[in-house]
Parts: structure tokens; sequence; C-alpha cells
């Protein structure tokens, strides 16, 4: 999402947007599991907040990723770590789809579900977009 062809976003504008979206949600489900889920209409015993815990370590790993790679230069590492973005991604896009149209989350869901549609448009820009010449 360069400037060419009118679409304003950068590599590193994305990987600081879901830097602060990992930040966000990562701490709250390390902290605060049930509250966050209970927002979502989801209830969950104590096997529940165990993996709500685990997904929101996983966030805050994503968060390095991202916060520490958002500069990252044209190289085979910066296009595996759009590689990885993307499939994590467009695999929670599919895991939170179904969930909402299945009942499990209230309207709310829908967020979770428009922010990775979001993130795996932008991640699956950059994955196909042209590298520049060296």
């Amino acid at each position: 999402m360069s400037s060419r062809g009118g679409i304003l976003m950068k590599f590193k504008h994305l990987m600081t947007i879901k830097a602060v979206i990992c930040l966000f949600f990562g701490v709250l489900l390390v902290v605060l599991p049930e509250e966050l889920l209970s927002i979502l209409g989801i209830t969950v015993g104590v096997g529940g907040i165990f993996m709500a815990r685990l997904y929101g370590a996983s966030l805050i790993g994503n968060l390095m990723l991202t916060w520490f790679g958002r500069n990252a230069e044209e190289s085979a590492t910066k296009r595996a770590i759009i590689l990885d973005l993307f499939a994590y991604d467009a695999v929670g896009l599919v895991v939170a789809f179904i969930a909402q149209i299945g009942g499990l989350m209230n309207p709310l869901g829908w967020f979770i579900v428009f922010i990775y549609f979001f993130l795996t448009i932008g991640f699956g820009y950059f994955l196909m977009a042209k590298r520049s010449p060296a």
C-alpha cells in the first residue's frame, strides 16, 4: 500500500497499526481475559481463560515482531515476516468469521472480523507487491 496507485499506506504504518492492536488486545487478554471476552458476549471457564491468556501471549509476540520489524529493509527476512503475518491474520479472519456467523460473539464481534480482514488485505498487498530492483 504505497503511494503508487493512490493508496497511501506504507509497510511501516501497517506494522505500527498491528503493533498497537496487539498491544491493546494482548495485554487485556493476559490480564483481564474474562472481562474482554464478556464485552464480546463470550463466557468461558478456567480452560477458556487459560487459552485466552495464551492467545494474549501470542499477540504480545506479534507486537514484538511488528514493532521491531517495522523498519525492515527489503530482504528475504522482510518477505518472511510479511508471509507470517499474512497467514496469521488470514487464519484469524476465517476463525473469527466462523465464530461470528455461528453466534459465538455479539454484534461487536464484527469489529474483530474487520480487524483481521483489514490486516489480511494489508499484508496480502505487501506479499503480492513486486520487489524493487536491487
